[in-house]
């Protein structure tokens, strides 16, 4: 039998068993550690593999503390601060970065900021470089009607003290939006918002804006201002539209009551007049009865027909030339 594989075999047995050796064992990383000068034990980067703690992260992370003069960072807080779901690394960027600034920033405050969901090396770089924040356009109407659109530049710096739990960009743009539309309101008329557009950031900036916020507001610059339409007019307009149309209104229920009204009128007159004509109609009815009864005699209706002729005639006469005449009834 041929046994001549067996040495590739020890000799594969032996590369995989120095890989998992090496693996969990990282030698190499320990004499990294050892020669930058961090005191940091092989059975500790063993162990580190044991608590799924990435050796090199955290021996990195020591060595760059360590070599920046942060010597107060020990091992457990990174491995801590690992295992809460932070990121390690970048947290001792930040903190090497500030101790570089002068800024007070504690490890404490920076496990704080990067749990908070901030990137704490972010913040520390915008305390030393100041970031500027461009507003959206913001319209306002002035005291005489005419409407002004504003857009602004904000200055802002990190407040390292408030990345916990403060407000972000979002506050900041909407309170200097608010700002601007209370400066531009309270303004008499639009000229003198164009003649001094530093009037706007001066009111703005003296209302303390950045109160409960991440940042700190450094200064506020109107970019540019715009003017938009006339709202006063355009007002004025519509009440007078509005006005005309209700003027109308009342007109129309006016002469919808007057026709009404005349309509009523109408209505009791032909009702007079029946009641007229129904008498009339009665009226031979009581002279035949009178006739039956002997109450009125025949002279008795000649003289009364006479006086009737007589009155028509009178009437004829009174009446104006050309008007037409009652005809005389025999």
């Amino acid at each position: 039998m041929d046994y001549s594989f067996i040495p590739v075999l020890l000799l594969g047995a032996a590369i995989v068993l120095l890989i998992i050796f090496f693996y969990y064992v990282p030698f190499l990383m320990w004499i990294s550690a050892k020669v930058s000068g961090v005191n940091i034990s092989l059975i500790q980067l063993f162990l580190m593999r044991i608590r799924k703690v990435p050796p090199g992260v955290i021996t990195r992370a020591m060595i760059e503390a360590y070599k920046a003069g942060l010597k107060f960072l020990t091992r457990d807080e990174l491995e801590a601060h690992y295992l809460a779901g932070g990121h390690v690394e970048r947290v001792v960027h930040a903190l090497v970065s500030a101790s570089k600034a002068n800024i007070d920033l504690s490890f404490k405050m920076a496990t704080a900021i990067d749990l908070a969901g901030r990137d704490v090396f972010l913040a520390v770089q915008m305390s030393v470089n100041p970031k500027v924040i461009d507003t959206p356009p913001v319209t306002a109407v002035a005291k005489d009607g005419i409407q002004l659109i504003a857009k602004a530049r904000i200055t802002v710096r990190a407040n390292i003290k408030q990345l916990v739990g403060g407000a972000g960009e979002e506050t900041i743009l909407a309170r200097v939006g608010e700002g601007i539309v209370s400066s531009i309101g309270s303004s008499v008329n639009h000229k003198s918002v164009l003649e001094n557009p530093d009037s706007i950031s001066k009111l703005v900036l003296r209302k303390g804006l950045d109160a409960g916020t991440a940042f700190e507001i450094l200064s506020i610059d109107i970019a540019d201002i715009d003017i938009g339409k006339n709202i006063g007019a355009g007002l004025q307009m519509d009440q007078a539209q509005a006005d005309k149309n209700i003027a109308q209104a009342k007109a129309e229920e006016r002469r919808a009551m007057a026709v009404a009204l005349e309509q009523e009128m109408k209505a009791k007159s032909q009702e007079a007049r029946a009641k007229v004509i129904e008498a009339e109609a009665e009226v031979p009815k009581a002279m035949a009865d009178a006739f039956r009864s002997g109450n009125l005699g025949i002279m008795d209706y000649y003289k009364m027909k006479n006086i009737e002729a007589d009155t028509a005639m009178r009437e004829n006469i009174a009446k104006p030339s050309g008007s037409p005449s009652k005809p005389i009834k025999d």
